[in-house]
């Protein structure tokens, strides 16, 4: 980390996007009945992808490594500045308390459709790893730990774990604004649903939120890092404990009405 922090170019660069992103500022538009909330994050991301090597290689792959290993330290300021609209919401969230630990049953709902969906597409195990959550870094040490990395459900778990890591925050910023726009859910509920378990999801889709509701904004935010905390703290156990069974056993159904047979049991560590 410490080659990191003295990789002067990496902080240059970063600095460029940021002054770019914020001059652009927010856009929004619409779009049959969503609305569009485009965040400087967006543009961001999207053009610190064109930095690498494939594109316009102003960022070799130790820089790109250099970054990666930075991701944590800023999470950790970001979620620091999360924790300060936590405090002066606590009632409310304390209020919400049922809801905010019930909402993790909501992520099986990535099990029942995850795996069907999968396995008709001709996955074989790698479903297991790659639909039983969304596949951030404590269910990738989860299916580490149960399977290894090097199985077919690992294999799964990274492929999920590395497209979520570049498409989920434009997918949920994005999947945000439309619900917001249907008008079902209040906007405070669907703060309460971005806490999935990955902080720049989570704020992503709470930041189009924020930019569309700007007078309960703190409320959105607080609710979604409270979220985002409890997932991270008690998914580990749902996926352990609930989706990785139902997993399994979704997995040989599915497979057994495709294929006309159960697939075979795998013979390596954990299973």
């Amino acid at each position: 980390m410490w080659d990191a922090i003295r990789n002067w170019k990496i902080h240059a660069l970063v600095l460029a996007l940021v002054v770019m992103a914020e001059w652009i500022g927010i856009h929004s538009f619409k779009v049959g009945i969503g609305t569009i909330v485009l965040l400087p994050m967006l543009y961001a991301l999207m053009a610190g992808a064109l930095l690498g090597p494939k594109f316009l290689k102003l960022a070799n792959q130790k820089d790109m490594v250099d970054a990666g290993s930075l991701i944590g330290v800023t999470l950790m300021l970001l979620m620091a500045r999360y924790g300060t609209l936590v405090g002066p919401n606590l009632p409310m969230i304390l209020k919400t308390s049922p809801a905010l630990i019930l909402q993790e049953f909501g992520n099986l709902g990535t099990v029942l459709i995850g795996v069907p969906v999968a396995v008709f597409l001709g996955l074989k195990r790698e479903t297991i790893g790659a639909a039983h959550s969304v596949s951030r870094e404590p269910n990738v040490a989860l299916i580490g730990d149960v399977y290894g990395l090097d199985t077919p459900e690992g294999q799964g778990v990274m492929g999920v774990y590395i497209c979520g890591t570049v498409f989920g925050t434009i997918f949920y910023g994005l999947m945000a604004t439309v619900t917001a726009a249907l008008n079902i859910f209040h906007p405070l509920a669907l703060g309460m649903a971005s806490g999935v378990g990955s902080a720049s999801m989570m704020t992503a889709s709470v930041g189009s939120l924020s930019a569309m509701y700007p007078e309960i904004a703190d409320k959105i935010q607080a609710l979604g890092a409270a979220s985002n905390m409890l997932s991270g703290l008690d998914g580990i156990y749902m996926s352990l404990w609930m989706a990785l069974p139902l997993s399994e056993w979704l997995y040989k159904k599915t497979y057994k009405i495709k294929y006309g047979e159960f697939p075979e049991e795998p013979k390596y560590k954990g299973v």
